[in-house]
């Protein structure tokens, strides 16, 4: 059995007490000054056609920290600014490799509140979790334990806007085994009426996360609309909305984490469609209902999944039209409306949508399996339009 050493991170929620969330709150602050400051500079550089890279940020950094003005810089661990330049100089080679859009400075109020800290500064043992510049451990929540004999090489502090903090472990798994290999072949077709349906027939409740919450998240938006700007209340409010939110996304990754889970499992290869979420959430009626079934992250999840266990995920084209095609004699249909979900083809057999367009998913994945055959639909005339654009469901959620 093939053993995949893949770095994983183990994530806590933790309790500081009142002198530790001070200190990780200034060097919050410290990081998003620092990081900001830097990025200012590379802007200036490159107004002169120059530019900065890593070291020159640090020694930046140095200089700053000996003058007046910043020299509060020094009352936090050296090591998490250290980190805001080495994530800069990350953000601005994804940018030159296309991969990213130009580095943004970070907000005070928006921007994601964390720190991270490398072997160097902290400390690690029995359980115990202690970074610098404090006296005491973190005392942390540990919900699992972490595999014996495995030790973080990376430290991150986080708070969420509902205020919550979190400490996630960074760590070598040499654990993680490629599963013994089967078989077993699935399609996958999302949807909104049904999350997800499968090659086999089988259809998985659209949990709808977001309307349970829904009556509750409008009063505490409400409650948010009516406090005056930039108040104590309305500091108040907007972290109970937080909260609302947080709780719909704790509930949703956890269905999407043992959906993900049992699929890899039990299937080598998985089919899905490549879904373009981006364009689908323009749709002003559907957006809410859209993001709420995280088809992006559950694609996410399902792919990490099966690199680590040694499966496959086939992503067929989003022009393939896996609803008008007939998955027993191979007919396709001239028009779909989205509102037709059963429908019999000239060959006498009915099909329910969601299920064919999921068979015919799987027979396009395993074309692509067994000779590198293309997903695409063939089109009436070089250069000519598509036999059929994505599906974008105008059903009520």
């Amino acid at each position: 059995m093939t053993t995949s050493h893949v770095k994983r991170a183990f994530k806590y929620r933790f309790y500081p007490t009142d002198a530790q969330a001070a200190e990780l709150s200034r060097t919050f602050g410290c990081v998003r000054k620092v990081y900001n400051m830097a990025l200012a500079a590379r802007n200036e550089a490159w107004a002169r056609q120059e530019r900065i890279n890593y070291n020159q940020s640090s020694a930046m950094l140095t200089a700053w920290k000996k003058t007046e003005e910043l020299a509060y810089l020094n009352e936090v661990s050296s090591v998490p600014l250290q980190q805001a330049l080495r994530h800069l100089q990350v953000a601005f080679t994804n940018f030159f490799g296309k991969r990213a859009k130009y580095p943004r400075f970070k907000s005070r109020k928006k921007s994601r509140k964390s720190a991270e800290y490398t072997t160097s500064a902290f400390r690690f043992w029995d359980g115990e979790l202690r970074l610098a510049k404090m006296s005491e451990s973190l005392r942390i929540a540990w919900s699992r334990p972490l595999p014996e004999g495995m030790s973080p090489s990376t430290v991150t502090v986080s708070q969420d806007a509902a205020g919550r903090w979190f400490v996630s472990l960074l760590c070598d798994d040499p654990s993680i085994k490629h599963l013994p290999t089967t078989n077993a072949a699935i399609g996958i077709d999302a949807g909104l009426d049904h999350l997800l349906t499968f090659s086999t027939g089988e259809k998985i409740a659209n949990p709808r996360h977001e309307r349970r919450d829904r009556v509750a998240l409008a009063k505490a938006q409400r409650r948010l609309a009516k406090k005056a700007k930039d108040s104590v209340n309305r500091a108040k409010a907007r972290r109970k909305v937080a909260k609302i939110h947080a709780r719909i996304a704790d509930r949703r990754r956890d269905t999407l984490h043992k959906i993900t889970t049992r699929l890899v499992r039990d299937n080598q290869t998985l089919v899905i469609e490549d879904l373009t979420v981006r364009n689908m959430v323009k749709n002003r009626k559907l957006a809410r209902a859209i993001s709420d079934a995280a088809w992006s992250q559950f694609r996410s999840m399902l792919e990490y999944k099966a690199a680590w266990y040694g499966r496959e995920v086939i992503a067929v084209d989003r022009w393939f039209p896996s609803s008008k095609l007939c998955s027993s004699c191979g007919a396709l249909a001239d028009e779909m409306p989205l509102s037709v979900r059963t429908w019999t083809c000239d060959c006498g057999t009915t099909h329910d949508r969601d299920v064919n367009a999921a068979k015919n998913l799987l027979a396009a994945g395993r074309a692509v399996t067994a000779c590198g055959a293309g997903v695409r639909p063939q089109r009436s005339s070089p250069g000519g339009q598509s036999a059929m654009k994505q599906e974008t469901s105008r059903r009520e959620p």
